[in-house]
């Protein structure tokens, strides 16, 4: 099989601990010899679980998706605190304070909801042109400012009194840093607390039991070949959407950026964003507005 043979959409990895994002990214491009993949959010290199990987003319999607929930199995251990918020750093304090269950499950209500969160110095979030993670790495420490996030659930899934270790379920709006939830936990708690494991279970609709294992991809003789029936089509990514179909002459004339009139267009009364379809198949996003259909995105 050679690259015209693959198509674009979305290609669910289940990404392996030690892994940058952009490291799968490089190892899908030597495998499958295509240049154009993205990806739909960055994953620490510790981290494991769904990583949606964008192919060809779906890397346009990334910066519209819809869904932009994210679930997380996170285990953490208390009395401990690093310079990166999980395990792999530097030790900056400890705590031989004794935390019980009923004291975390006090203090999770406060993370639940719109809450403002101070991204951590080892990120990849970007200072007058640095990325945090550069900065930190030099010993130097910048001010940041606060984001407003979203925890949609937190939910302690089990918890060892004697280990003072756990697991937390978590969904979460884009930009949420898990690491720094279970460190402020960890303050609120009186002893500090660190990551010790990562995994993403969903991301934009999508579930860790429908990706394919990098590892997996890697070992197989026809990499393309196995590759080729996970691609999830385009249009996937924005299921949520309503969806308009289009006659052949109306496709013609959407594709040379006509403005359609909506009235003629079946199931286009009322305005908002749609699915726009032609004889061809999924064609992108349109806008209904004023009486008329305007292109959003195009994906053909």
């Amino acid at each position: 099989m050679t690259t015209e043979n693959l198509p674009g959409g979305v290609l669910l990895i289940d990404k392996p601990s030690g892994y940058t994002s952009f490291d799968v990214i490089a190892v899908l491009r030597g495998l499958l010899h295509e240049k154009r993949l993205g990806h739909t959010g960055t994953l620490d290199p510790m981290a494991t679980g769904v990583l949606p990987v964008l192919i060809g003319k779906a890397t346009g999607a990334s910066d519209i998706l819809p869904i932009d929930e994210k679930s997380y199995r996170a285990e953490f251990v208390l009395g401990k605190s690093t310079d990166t918020q999980d395990i792999t750093g530097k030790v900056l304090s400890e705590s031989l304070k004794p935390v019980s269950e009923e004291e975390i499950l006090e203090k999770l209500p406060q993370f639940r909801g719109a809450i403002s969160q101070l991204p951590p110095m080892y990120s990849a979030v970007s200072v007058n042109g640095k990325r945090l993670y550069e900065l930190a790495r030099q010993g130097v420490s910048v001010e940041r400012t606060p984001r407003e996030i979203t925890v949609y659930s937190i939910e302690l899934e089990r918890y060892d009194e004697s280990g003072r270790t756990g697991t937390l379920l978590i969904s979460c709006s884009k930009g949420t840093y898990i690491r720094t939830i279970i460190s402020d936990l960890g303050d609120a708690l009186g002893v500090g607390g660190c990551m010790t494991a990562l995994r993403r279970i969903s991301a934009h609709g999508f579930k860790v039991e429908d990706c394919l294992p990098l590892e997996e991809l890697r070992a197989s003789e026809n990499p393309l070949e196995m590759a080729i029936p996970r691609i999830v089509p385009t249009d996937k990514l924005f299921g949520c959407y309503p969806k308009l179909n289009l006659s052949e002459a109306q496709t013609r004339m959407y594709k040379n950026g006509v403005k359609l009139d909506a009235g003629r267009v079946r199931g286009a009364k009322e305005d908002g964003i749609f699915r726009i379809y032609g004889n061809s198949g999924f064609l992108g996003l349109c806008k209904v507005q004023n009486g008329e259909i305007r292109i959003v995105k195009n994906f053909w």
